[in-house]
């Protein structure tokens, strides 16, 4: 008994049939792709929060610098709150290292490709509370005295646990993101600290998780935030909406928390 082998035409449709459910298909396993990467995110930013408040406890309720300089016999030595520089250029862990399993992973949002900006850090995507939570340094100075001042000494502090009133509602870490690709340091949007917006626009959060952005919050829990805000500078038709939006931020694909400082101040 003969059996009909299929027709040109009937193979062209039944190809055509698979392509199209193929294609119908390839949305929904992004996103469930995606979806698992959000939740690693997740997972690795409420470890640098552990970790974070961890250190908190060792150092008196010190939270970890979000960066210091540091003058060594060598050169200057940039102490950042996830990696350290040396002089000469050779990275190494920072000071949440000891309060981590996994120090190099947790510090890499698994749904951020690229390199860093900032030196030459291995891992990137995240970023930290820099505007009120972590200390921020500035380059060695000489002092008064004819000291060189330089870390701790010459750094504008975070605010202390003693202000902590809002952990709930005050960001700890988050996913960075600004034209550049990622950010380590997260401003808040009033720029009353840093005084400049380019700096302020540049430390925003990255929307990368299907228009969502995960945060570590000071109090430990994660919670996604899915609503970016163009920050109280960006008021329509002037010149910070233009400019700022842009340029640093890459606006919408990057965004603030709140339009004010309610998302980072814990007072």
């Amino acid at each position: 008994m003969s059996r009909r082998a299929f027709t040109l035409i009937e193979m062209l449709v039944t190809m055509g049939i698979i392509t199209l459910l193929a294609s119908l298909a390839m949305p929904g396993l992004k996103s469930v792709r995606e979806s698992s990467r959000s939740s690693e995110c997740a997972t690795r930013l409420r470890q640098l929060s552990i970790a974070a408040q961890s250190y908190s406890n060792v150092f008196r309720g010190v939270f970890p610098p979000a960066i210091l300089f540091e003058m060594t016999s060598s050169g200057v030595r940039t102490v950042a709150w996830d990696f350290v520089q040396e002089p000469n250029g050779q990275v190494r862990p920072g000071p949440l290292w000891s309060f981590t399993d996994h120090p190099f992973q947790v510090q890499q949002c698994p749904s951020f490709i690229g390199s860093s900006t900032f030196g030459a850090d291995p891992y990137t995507g995240f970023n930290y509370n820099t505007t009120f939570i972590g200390a921020e340094g500035s380059w060695p100075i000489m002092g008064d005295d004819g000291q060189v001042l330089s870390g701790w000494k010459n750094a504008r502090r975070g605010l202390t646990v003693s202000q902590h009133n809002r952990p709930a509602e005050t960001a700890l870490f988050g996913d960075g993101g600004w034209q550049g690709g990622a950010n380590k340091f997260m401003r808040a949007p009033s720029a009353s600290v840093e005084m400049d917006l380019g700096i302020v626009y540049s430390g925003a959060q990255a929307f990368r998780h299907q228009g969502c952005t995960n945060v570590a919050w000071l109090d430990g829990h994660v919670r996604g935030v899915c609503q970016q805000c163009k920050g109280m500078h960006a008021v329509e038709n002037s010149a910070v909406s233009f400019q700022y939006l842009q340029s640093p931020l890459a606006w919408p694909a990057n965004g603030f928390l709140s339009d004010d400082d309610s998302a980072y101040d814990p007072r």
